[in-house]
């Protein structure tokens, strides 16, 4: 495993010593204390950090392993999503088998909840949870880093400026996605693209698929396919809290051309994510792909499909298709009020104008086409147009 060092997530013997480094951490103690004590976390932070450091020595007493901690976080897991959801559902769980490893392909909204919801439906199906891809541009601070591969997740450099830096970093990727699914037997959960799909537009990046196949060059592509037990997820949101911010980010680069983050950005976008208002929530495990797939592009053709189809629609992206002006007039989509029940659709409604009323108008057109882009895609298929 030397080649993945600079990686891989931490194993059970790192934990204490990644622990204590996080709780000697001055700005990971002032991030905790903000959120733990926002009014006192002023003028009386130099008194509450103490106290949170030793709450959390008391806390992590006993924890060796990454397991143990997941199993200490599993409750505020649940009141995180109690607070920020109407509910969360799952389904296809019961085709993952005790003892296989899978490459959980999902569709990308959320930087942190994709793979946090994922993780939730497979701990509690009683099953080992997957190890989570994420960008080195989210690893900026020490103590970031230290809690993703904390909770079992590795290093994607998209950093890299050099063509022979980008090339040897996939290399090194597909080979640890490899080693991990086909020789540790631990699952693997990675976006279908680089980036959230801000416009709703759930795609696959053929060149993550292509990646896949450079640690394994000597097989057939359709071989490797087969090999790494490839599962399609479907991460639908009834509400996304980063949509406004989203939609401003579409309409700069539609009338400026470029977009550039300001600092701390992703930082906003973690914490809203996890925080803000969602809704109801599913989670659709697709089943694994078991056919002949001889080539990156027809691998994606699949991939789209299935989350696609999988991919549940609510009032909110009917109401939403209904006044796009990307609509398609010529396509048979049924009605919001054929498909939902008037008191559920009365609340919808209520809902999404609120979420118009805070849109300013000139990001207004983004803002709804993230909503509505999925009802045209599902119909589509439907249709058999896509």
């Amino acid at each position: 495993m030397g080649e993945f060092e600079a990686i891989r997530p931490f194993n059970d013997a790192e934990v204490p010593a990644v622990l204590a480094r996080l709780i000697a951490d001055d700005q990971f103690i002032g991030i905790l204390t903000r959120y733990r004590f926002p009014r006192l976390s002023g003028p009386l932070g130099w008194l509450m950090k103490p106290v949170l450091r030793h709450r959390l020595r008391q806390e992590i007493t006993g924890i060796n392993s990454v397991g143990a901690l997941q199993d200490k976080l599993e409750p505020y897991v649940d009141r995180t999503i109690e607070k920020a959801t109407d509910g969360v559902t799952y389904s296809g769980l019961e085709q993952l088998r005790s003892g296989s490893a899978y490459l959980f392909l999902a569709n990308h909204r959320d930087i942190v909840m994709d793979p946090a919801f994922v993780n939730y439906a497979v701990y509690h199906a009683g099953l080992p949870t997957p190890r989570i891809a994420i960008g080195d541009n989210l690893l900026q601070k020490p103590f970031v880093s230290d809690l993703m591969r904390l909770n079992k997740s590795f290093i994607v450099h998209r950093s890299l400026s050099g063509r022979r830096e980008k090339l040897a970093a996939y290399q090194t990727l597909s080979a640890y996605i490899n080693h991990s699914i086909r020789h540790d037997g631990q699952s693997i959960w990675i976006a279908q693209a680089e980036g959230r799909a801000k416009d709703g537009d759930d795609r696959t990046d053929s060149a993550i698929l292509k990646m896949f196949h450079m640690g394994c060059k000597d097989e057939p592509f359709a071989d490797m396919v087969k090999a790494l037990h490839i599962v399609p997820v479907s991460i639908s949101y009834e509400y996304d809290p980063c949509d406004l911010a989203k939609a401003r980010e579409l309409y700069i680069r539609e009338t400026t051309g470029t977009y550039s983050k300001e600092p701390g950005e992703d930082d906003v976008s973690i914490a809203l994510g996890i925080t803000g208002y969602k809704g109801r929530v599913h989670v659709e495990f697709g089943e694994m792909l078991s056919g002949e797939y001889p080539d990156a592009k027809q691998l994606a053709v699949e991939v789209d499909r299935r989350i696609i189809m999988n991919y549940r629609l609510f009032p909110a992206n009917h109401l939403a298709y209904e006044r796009w002006d990307g609509r398609d007039e010529g396509l048979a989509v049924p009605a919001a009020s054929t498909l939902f029940p008037a008191e559920e659709l009365a609340e919808a409604r209520e809902k999404w104008q609120g979420r118009l009323d805070d849109c300013p108008a000139e990001y207004r057109p983004h803002l709804i086409r993230q909503y509505a882009q999925p009802v045209l895609n599902k119909y589509r298929l439907l249709a058999g147009l896509a």
